[in-house]
C-alpha cells in the first residue's frame, strides 16, 4: 500500500501512516531506508491487521537522478588517453575499461581506435550516462 506519515516520535521509534483513510501503526523495526522517518514522507508498506511492516520510503525514488560526472571530460579523456579506457574508468564502467586496455594490449596499441570512435561518442551525446544511470552533465 502507498501512504504517508502523519506522524513519528524518535523517542518511541514508532508512529502513524495514513492510506485511504486508514491509520497504521509502525515502528522502526519495520523501517527499511537508510534516514530516519520523518512527519509527511511517502511510504510503501504492507497492510497487517492496523499494523504497517515493510514499510519503505519512497519519495528517494521519485527524484530524478542528478548529473555528477562531466560529458566533456569523458570526451577529452577518451581522445587522449582513450586507449588505456580511462574514460570508461571515470564513467563507472569497470568490466568495459579492462576489456579495453585488454584489447590495447592484445592488438599493440590497435584498441585506441576504440576510444577515439567513443570520444566521437560522448562529443554527440551518444553515450550520455554514467555507469550508474546518472545523465552526464
Amino acid at each position: 500500500m502507498i501512504g504517508h506519515i502523519e506522524s513519528y516520535d524518535p523517542k518511541t521509534q514508532s508512529g502513524v501512516i495514513k492510506s485511504e483513510d486508514q491509520f497504521f501503526a509502525f515502528d522502526l523495526h519495520g523501517w527499511q531506508a537508510d534516514v530516519p522517518p520523518d512527519q509527511g514522507d511517502d511510504v510503501n508498506f504492507d497492510a497487517e491487521g492496523s499494523a504497517a511492516i515493510n514499510v519503505k520510503l519512497v519519495g528517494a525514488y521519485l527524484e530524478p537522478p542528478k548529473a555528477v560526472k562531466y560529458k566533456y571530460l569523458a570526451a577529452v579523456l577518451a581522445l587522449l588517453l582513450g586507449f588505456t579506457g580511462i574514460h570508461r574508468f571515470y564513467l563507472g564502467f569497470y568490466k568495459l575499461a579492462l576489456a579495453q586496455l585488454a584489447l590495447t594490449a592484445i592488438t599493440m596499441g590497435y584498441g585506441a581506435v576504440w576510444g577515439f570512435i567513443e570520444a566521437i561518442l560522448l562529443f554527440g551525446g551518444q553515450i550520455n550516462k554514467d555507469a550508474k544511470g546518472r545523465p552526464l552533465k
